[in-house]
């Protein structure tokens, strides 16, 4: 399979890259609209604002077959900002709407909490049982690394990948069909985050065959 990283003008592309090098899954960047017919696997990952990102991505001309992909359920691994895309509505950017593949709005952290924010650091990921092909050979609770002040809040219990505790319960990743997408950043996740980017590809992979 093809893998197209979308190169919407954020940081941290060269470290996924590299991850996915290191799992011999070699992938190309996605810069503008017609690079989507060449590759089966689409991969969203990085850092910025919402509002923002949604900006350049719809000045670049990539929102639209962003849109396309998502709408005909292609394969599709989301990372981070890749994941929080997908949601209807962010309170960092109000008024911009998402790509609304899942029902919900990214909150941010309660300051009140006491806790540092942004969530950045080791935290352990309790995964779902019904997921245990995405979390192959790893163990539940799993260690992963994070980098966000804002989270979903994921209405459809029914989606969940994993879950997290940072002052709040929060869903910190989603499964559906031909979609795996998370908060945390497995190309910083060491061992286990090569093993996550591996069998998410697999079972991507698995699906697309099915069909």
């Amino acid at each position: 399979m093809k893998l197209g990283v979308l190169d919407y003008g954020g940081g941290n592309l060269r470290s996924v890259l590299n991850a996915f090098d290191a799992i011999d899954a070699h992938a190309d960047l996605v810069t503008k609209p017609e690079d989507f017919a060449s590759i089966d696997v689409l991969v969203f990952p990085g850092q910025g604002a919402f509002g923002d990102s949604i900006r350049i991505l719809k000045e670049t001309g990539l929102w639209e077959p962003l849109q396309a992909w998502l709408k005909a359920e292609k394969p599709y691994l989301g990372i981070c900002l890749g994941y929080q895309l997908l949601f209807e509505s962010s309170e960092e950017s109000p008024g911009v709407e998402g790509l609304c593949v899942a029902k919900g709005q990214v909150k941010k952290f309660d300051p009140a909490s006491g806790l540092k924010i942004p969530h950045m650091g080791w935290n352990v990921a309790q995964w779902e049982p019904a997921q245990a092909a995405v979390w192959s050979g790893l163990p539940n609770p799993t260690h992963i690394y994070f980098v966000h002040s804002y989270y979903p809040d994921v209405q459809d219990e029914s989606l969940a990948l994993c879950r997290t505790d940072y002052g709040v319960s929060f869903i910190s990743g989603i499964a559906k069909k031909n979609l795996v997408a998370v908060q945390f950043h497995p190309e910083k996740s060491q061992e286990a985050g090569l093993t996550l980017l591996r069998n998410s590809l697999q079972v991507l992979k698995t699906q697309a065959q099915i069909e």
